[in-house]
């Protein structure tokens, strides 16, 4: 399975994961705890995310090839959006 990985440099780690995890609990399969968090997409892959003091950790199993490119765009997105006013620099390794 194709895999993405970000490290991210944030304090708010565990704020964005319970942030994001909230957002995506009505439409999606999540489960998450105050540092870390689980978000399934259906038919495309998982998300998984990991608070530690400085940075947050972000992995994207896609089950396609295809999907991967697709799931970063739309993860990255929404951990900006979960950020507000904190400026977060996303850099995928896959």
């Amino acid at each position: 399975m194709p895999l993405s990985r970000a490290e991210i440099a944030t304090a708010s780690g565990e704020r964005i994961i319970n942030r994001l995890c909230k957002h995506w609990a009505h439409k999606l399969e999540v489960e998450h705890s105050q540092q870390e968090g689980r978000i399934v997409f259906p038919d495309k892959g998982t998300c998984l995310l990991h608070a530690e003091a400085d940075k947050l950790l972000v992995s994207i199993e896609a089950l396609e090839e295809e999907h991967l490119d697709q799931l970063e765009g739309v993860v990255e997105n929404h951990l900006v959006r979960m950020a507000k006013d904190e400026e977060l620099i996303v850099v995928w390794q896959n």
